[in-house]
């Protein structure tokens, strides 16, 4: 299908959990601009964050230490190929998946990408800390009404973590908790309740120590208003100033992702062309599911580079 480039595109970046071993390895082979991001990522934070992305371990990389700053730097280099490919091309919003969302703010220029690669840092470390501290788990609801699985996590104490998509939702909480609830899951009339493979609750009230500290941490990024729109998990709505910019990419390690509020946003914005940038095709499999009126392309290496640069210079 051709796309016209009177289409309003909107960046969509992935979060944790999108890691693959050897992500970004063959962008940096064939672009330079996307080698330079990884060298400079390595410089910034003092040690081999290529290696570990390019090579693994997949346990390694899995550490949200590392993956976080992985996927940070995976979904840049992604954009800056594909701008060296396509040239430049107008960005009508963007939106990221928990960890993603600090992607999409780097990708408009809110924070540069040495200053956000630090941010991403500490963040992955203070949640880190926070699951080493904690026992925490999280489930997803399949098929399953908002307003079941919101019972469903009051009685049995846990909190909502994402809002992925109509009939996906995921909760979070003490482990013993999440199990429970996923115990009871068909009672409340959920149709499928599976337990998740992570380190601990993201997303809920097991990360308060890494919402305090992240929020100090904030404080010390300089920033700017971004280029375009960017879209917080927290409120599902564009951010528009810097002491909320600050508030939300606080808020959202403790709140819920409102990523299905995050999509319908872009496209009353009117951005009808969605491009997801890093691995795994999770976020247009999400969007597909809710808005199947839209285009959706995934870039994760040199090949869909090249594809998605052709659609776009289509006419």
């Amino acid at each position: 299908m051709v796309i016209s480039m009177a289409k309003k595109i909107a960046l969509l970046f992935a979060g944790q959990g999108a890691q693959v071993v050897g992500m970004g390895k063959d962008l940096a082979e064939q672009f330079p601009v996307a080698a330079d991001l990884f060298r400079q990522a390595d410089e910034t934070l003092g040690r081999k964050l290529t290696d570990v992305a390019w090579n693994g371990p997949l346990e390694e990389l899995t550490k949200t230490s590392n993956c976080q700053p992985a996927l940070f730097v995976h979904g840049l280099a992604c954009l800056s190929a594909l701008r060296e490919v396509a040239g430049d091309f107008l960005i009508g919003g963007a939106a990221g998946l928990s960890l993603g969302e600090l992607t999409a703010h780097a990708a408009a220029e809110t924070f540069d990408f040495q200053n956000g690669l630090q941010l991403v840092q500490k963040r992955g470390s203070f949640m880190d800390e926070a699951c080493a501290a904690t026992v925490g788990g999280m489930a997803a609801m399949i098929g399953a009404d908002e307003n079941a699985v919101r019972q469903l996590a009051d009685d049995e104490d846990v909190d909502v973590a994402n809002m992925n998509s109509p009939g996906q939702i995921v909760i979070s909480g003490e482990l013993g908790k999440v199990e429970a609830a996923v115990a009871v899951a068909k009672e409340h009339g959920i149709r499928r309740a599976t337990m998740l493979n992570v380190a601990g609750a993201y997303h809920s009230r097991l990360m308060q120590s890494a919402y305090k500290k992240l929020g100090a941490a904030l404080l010390e990024v300089q920033m700017q208003l971004p280029q375009f729109p960017v879209i917080s998990n927290v409120t599902g709505r564009e951010v528009t100033t810097l002491p909320e910019i600050r508030q939300t990419l606080q808020d959202q390690v403790t709140s819920t992702v409102r990523w299905v509020d995050c999509m319908e946003r872009l496209v009353a914005l009117g951005c009808d062309l969605f491009i997801e940038l890093g691995p795994g095709g999770v976020l247009a499999g999400l969007l597909k599911r809710s808005r199947k009126d839209v285009d959706v392309l995934s870039v994760s290496d040199s090949e869909s580079v090249r594809a998605c640069a052709e659609r776009l210079s289509s006419a």
